[in-house]
């Protein structure tokens, strides 16, 4: 799922092409991806891009022509598969993948999912009362102080890494910088929130603000003044996430992970845990009792083998 640094240079990426634009024609190629009802689809053709803004992982397109009373706001979430792409003007989609076409003078922009499952969605809404209707609570990192953000995380006892992505405590946080995000600050995933000092908290929260500096700053340089294309969750510069038995780039000893429902968590049990090893539950259910502990045991198990 794109997370705050690729939704971030998504809105500047958008803001290049798009601001002041007219919109000519919204097409859609799968009508389930319109999730609203009023304002519709037809509301915003004519009118102008004025803006773009982001809620968390909602890319926000801020629509208004000279006499509205109130600007008209579409509310794009990616969810997992979800990708925009800027193609020539009038493109044409495939239905597998194609979900929607804005078609502007100076070219198309072109939402696709790559599932089976289209979890993606646009709402039309109208006004800054309705469009925060969309807003899930959670705090932005780079705008709330060190007191504002301990208090979102003490609120409510959590571990950690549920904290860091539950929308209504943090904004725009997922599972891959999550991972990462944990892993510069040598936590566990499971730490409980209750148990962390306030020092804990204030390098938690530098944490944060480092791990998304650095990845939109690389995103940032990568997409230079073109358009997002390659935008995932597994990045080969990444310290854990999607790394299961590669070595950790701090100390060397191979990542581990952590299996549950659709969701996994990366880590590295020398340097976050102590090196205690947190059983899988796909392998665990297999293994029982005899699930390695430490890794030491890990590594005696594999020395046998």
């Amino acid at each position: 799922m794109p997370e705050l640094p690729d939704i971030t240079i998504y809105v500047e990426s958008l803001e290049r092409h798009l601001k002041g634009e007219v919109l000519l024609d919204l097409r859609l190629i799968n009508p389930f991806v319109l999730r609203s009802v009023e304002p519709g689809m037809k509301d915003l053709i004519g009118k102008k891009i004025v803006a773009f803004r982001n809620i968390g992982k909602r890319i926000v397109f801020e629509f208004k022509s000279e006499g509205d009373q109130a600007p008209l706001f579409l509310v794009l979430h990616l969810m997992i598969a979800g990708r925009l792409r800027w193609k020539k003007k009038n493109a044409k989609v495939a239905r597998k993948r194609g979900l929607a076409v804005f078609d502007f003078e100076k070219g198309s922009l072109v939402l696709t999912e790559a599932s089976t499952k289209k979890r993606a969605s646009i709402y039309i809404v109208s006004g800054e009362e309705e469009l925060s209707l969309h807003d899930r609570g959670g705090i932005d990192i780079f705008l709330a102080d060190t007191q504002k953000f301990i208090e979102a995380l003490s609120r409510k006892n959590h571990t950690i890494k549920r904290a860091l992505t539950d929308p209504r405590i943090l904004s725009g946080i997922g599972n891959a910088y999550s991972d990462e995000i944990l892993h510069h600050a040598k936590l566990s995933p499971y730490k409980q929130t209750k148990t962390f000092s306030e020092e804990e908290f204030k390098n938690l929260n530098a944490s944060c603000k480092a791990v998304l500096e650095e990845w939109t700053t690389r995103f940032r340089q990568e997409v230079d003044d073109g358009f997002p294309d390659k935008v995932t969750a597994f990045r080969k510069e990444m310290a854990v996430h999607g790394k299961y038995k590669e070595p950790c780039p701090v100390c060397g000893n191979k990542i581990q992970r952590i299996r549950y429902a659709s969701n996994e968590s990366n880590y590295c049990a020398h340097c976050q845990t102590g090196g205690k090893l947190f059983a899988d539950r796909c392998l665990s259910k297999l293994l029982k009792k005899d699930w390695p502990k430490t890794l030491e045991e890990l590594d005696e198990r594999m020395n046998q083998k």
